[in-house]
C-alpha cells in the first residue's frame, strides 16, 4: 500500500522494519562511540561537570600547638602561574622544583623563638620549635615533624645520591629531606629549607 504526497510516492514501513532501521541505527552509533573513546570521555566529563578535588587527611594544631584531631581536607592543587604569583622565586623553586636553598642564608637557620612552623604554599603546620635543634648545617633541623600524618616521605635519587625527601600532605610542596643522624629520641633529622616554612609565635 502507498501514500501521495507532494506527486511523489513513499512505502509505508511495517513495525518490523522500522524496528530494525532503529537497531541499525543504534549499533553504528554504539559503533562510533566506541571508536572514539577520547570522544566518549569528553562527553562524559562534560556532562557529569568538573571532577572534585582529591582529599587528604591532614591533623590541625592550634596555635599553642596542641593537636585538635585530624580531618579530610581538600587538596591543595594550583596551577604553575598561581604558584609564581603567591610564593617568592625562591620559595617557588624549592617547593615546586624541590630546589634547595644555600645554607645559612635562610631566615629560620639560627631561630630560636617558640612557636609553629607552617607550609609556605598552604599554611598546614609541620614543625613545632620544642623539637628544633643546631645541627650545624645551616638549614633548620627537627628531629620531629608535629604530625607524621602532615608530611610525606618519598625516595629522591637527584644528585647521583640516595635520599628521602619530605613534602607537603596537603599541597605536594618540596620541604627538604630527613636523614637517620638526629639526635634522641628519635635519631633523626628533618634537615628543611627556611623559604618553604612560615613561622608563627606559639600563642
Amino acid at each position: 500500500m502507498t501514500l501521495k504526497s507532494g506527486g511523489s510516492a513513499r512505502q509505508r514501513c511495517s513495525p518490523h522494519e522500522l524496528n530494525l532501521d532503529r537497531r541499525r541505527f543504534l549499533t553504528v552509533g554504539l559503533v562510533a562511540l566506541a571508536a572514539n573513546s577520547g570522544g566518549a570521555r569528553l562527553l562524559a566529563a562534560t556532562l557529569s561537570g568538573p571532577a572534585p578535588s582529591p582529599e587528604v587527611t591532614i591533623e590541625n594544631f592550634s596555635a599553642a600547638g596542641k593537636s585538635e584531631g585530624t580531618a579530610r581536607v581538600a587538596k591543595v592543587v594550583k596551577t604553575d602561574a598561581e604558584w609564581r604569583a603567591q610564593l617568592s622565586a625562591l620559595a617557588y623553586d624549592v617547593t615546586r622544583h624541590a630546589g634547595t636553598e644555600v645554607p645559612f642564608s635562610g631566615e629560620y637557620a639560627s631561630n630560636h623563638a617558640d612557636g609553629i612552623y607552617h607550609c609556605i604554599c598552604c599554611d598546614t603546620a609541620l614543625y613545632d620549635s620544642k623539637t628544633k635543634y643546631e645541627s650545624g648545617t645551616g638549614w633548620p633541623s627537627f628531629w620531629q615533624p608535629i604530625s607524621t600524618i602532615n608530611v610525606v616521605k618519598s625516595s629522591d635519587t637527584s644528585l647521583m645520591m640516595q635520599r628521602d625527601a619530605i613534602s607537603c600532605r596537603r599541597c605536594d610542596a618540596h620541604l627538604g629531606h630527613v636523614f637517620d643522624d638526629g639526635p634522641r629520641p628519635t635519631g633523626l633529622r628533618y634537615c628543611m629549607n627556611s623559604v618553604a616554612l612560615h613561622f608563627a609565635p606559639r600563642a
